[in-house]
């Protein structure tokens, strides 16, 4: 009885945060990217409060199993447009892992060939090596100039117009496109991390992301990157209350993990997005493998409708 109401207990406060709305303090935002896979030790309280035939136990396991089934559920509805197709972009966001994993990169930006590419984690060489390889086919580019994992960068087909982006500890750079002859905007998305300490930063930087959303929500928007969050994380799933949906669950892989890379396919979450204003549709998400980086690449194909 003992060890199932103590994998109970646990269970309850991630839980009962989810359903209140708070990413509360470590380690619970820690652990609410992987809220699908607290059914495991649900189940296992489950089947210890039946061998020690604690019928208390059992109810409060069910009740607790019913809830992750519940918020397991991909967030929030979801509306298809209706207007016109317009424009056909082909999105690609990956994390470089300090640059590590640029050489990785470039042949999957030349296997893909997206429209716009949002890297993180960028640093100069980085840069450098991906402005130069692409000189011609991506001849416009916005980026945040920084070592380390603060650089980030943008490259796109399309002709860019800079922003000033969003403020963060890493670079965050933004554009305003021209997609044939419409304006979308462009935000490269990278929070800080949820580590203990810091989980006012993170807030604060989501929250950013957050006003970014809200401040025009009349030109259609892509916003992607490294998150840093997934949909059971409050801060996160406020910016998905201005009106933004996740590609990869317009596309059927809302629950398919990106980080970490090594564990995906068995255990992981997904905190690497491409959220897009109602004016997109997607087609296909798919999540790729690159070498030297803790992050799966996501490449998305996005559909820009007139608005009705």
């Amino acid at each position: 009885m003992g060890c199932a109401a103590l994998l109970l207990a646990g269970v309850s406060v991630i839980v009962g945060c989810r359903a209140a709305g708070t990413d509360g303090s470590t380690p619970v935002p820690q652990l609410l990217a992987f809220l699908p896979w607290l059914l495991v030790p649900t189940g296992a309280a489950l089947l210890c409060a039946l061998l020690a035939r604690w019928w208390t136990g059992l109810v409060w396991g069910v009740a607790a199993l019913g809830l992750l089934a519940w918020f397991i559920e991909p967030y929030g509805r979801i509306s298809e447009p209706t207007g016109a197709g317009l424009a056909d972009v082909r999105v690609l966001t990956s994390n470089m892992e300090f640059g590590r994993a640029t050489a990785s990169l470039v042949p999957e930006i030349r296997r893909h060939r997206p429209d716009v590419v949002f890297v993180e984690e960028c640093a100069y060489a980085c840069q450098a090596t991906l402005e130069r390889d692409f000189t011609g086919t991506y001849p416009h580019r916005q980026a945040v100039r920084a070592g380390g994992s603060r650089g980030s960068l943008i490259l796109s087909r399309h002709p860019l117009h800079g922003t000033a982006g969003v403020p963060g500890t890493m670079g965050m750079p933004g554009a305003v496109a021209d997609v044939r002859g419409h304006d979308v905007r462009f935000q490269l998305a990278h929070p800080v991390p949820p580590l203990p300490g810091q989980l006012g930063l993170w807030r604060r930087e989501l929250g950013r992301l957050r006003d970014f959303a809200a401040a025009d929500r009349r030109t259609p928007t892509v916003l992607a990157g490294d998150f840093n969050a997934s949909q059971d994380h409050a801060a996160f799933r406020r910016v998905l209350d201005t009106g933004l949906y996740d590609a990869a669950r317009l596309a059927g892989r809302d629950r398919t993990p990106s980080w970490p890379a090594r564990t995906a396919r068995v255990i992981g979450a997904q905190i690497d997005h491409v959220l897009v204003s109602p004016d997109f549709s997607a087609r296909h998400a798919r999540f790729l493998r690159l070498a030297d980086t803790d992050h799966r690449a996501l490449l998305v194909d996005l559909t820009l409708h007139q608005r009705t």
